[in-house]
């Protein structure tokens, strides 16, 4: 068996579908003997996953299966690998800067009350 991390895609849709488009993109760790099974495992996994609810509104939140888009073979683990890159393009940068910073320090946080 061997690793891979595949790339797993879901549109989200609310109510009608008349917001902003949004997508969630998954990594996922996937053991599977060829690049083949692994990306049949991952379509499989986004299929099983797709799921709906009501939100707060009673508007109808659906999460669903694009497809994969990308299968990486993990051949060796090593100290600092780059798992994944993507480039954001941001409509207002000092504000994405601002988010990333306090994520930053809430996992900070997090982790030093786990400390303790």
């Amino acid at each position: 068996m061997q690793w891979f991390v595949a790339k797993i895609v879901y549109q989200i849709i609310t109510g009608k579908g008349t917001h902003t488009p949004q997508f969630d993109e998954q990594l996922r760790l996937i053991s599977a003997h060829s690049k083949q099974e692994a990306w049949h495992r991952a379509c499989e996994l986004g299929k099983q996953e797709q799921y709906s609810f009501r939100n707060q509104k009673q508007e109808l939140v659906e999460w669903r299966f694009i497809n994969v888009p990308e299968i990486n073979s993990l051949d060796t683990l090593d100290d600092g690998m780059e798992l994944y890159s993507r480039i954001e393009e941001p409509g207002d940068p000092n504000a994405y800067i601002s988010w990333l910073q306090v994520r930053a320090a809430q996992l900070n946080e997090a982790m030093d009350v786990h400390a303790n």
